[in-house]
Order: structure tokens, then C-alpha cells, then sequence
């Protein structure tokens, strides 16, 4: 058996080791930016006012239109 080509695979191994752990944290910070993005659109919006309507409003569903 070559020791080289030993040598060579366990070097390739560990580059491509390497380069998934890399991937894998980039994907993770930039789902935590996409999280943290939309928790600051979900912040910004308004609240939505009271409508002031009688208490018997919206009670029932015409389904018979």
C-alpha cells in the first residue's frame, strides 16, 4: 500500500471536513440574520386599532349567501 495515496486521501478528507463546518456556520449566521431581520419588520408594524364595534358584530357567519 502507498503511503502517499494514504496520506493524500486522509488530507482530503479533513479539507472537505473543514469546508462543511465552514458551509454549515455560514448557513447558520445567516439564518440568524434572516430571524433577527424579521423580528425588526414584525416589530415595526403598527398595531392595529380597535375597530370601536358593538359586541354582537362578527359574532356569526352568513353561510348561506
Amino acid at each position: 500500500m502507498d503511503v502517499s495515496n494514504i496520506a493524500k486521501l486522509s488530507t482530503s478528507l479533513a479539507e472537505t471536513g473543514t469546508r462543511q463546518e465552514v458551509s454549515l456556520a455560514v448557513f447558520k449566521k445567516a439564518q440568524q440574520i434572516d430571524a433577527a431581520t424579521a423580528t425588526q419588520l414584525l416589530d415595526a408594524l403598527p398595531a392595529v386599532p380597535s375597530a370601536n364595534l358593538p359586541a354582537h358584530l362578527g359574532n356569526k357567519i352568513n353561510t348561506t349567501a
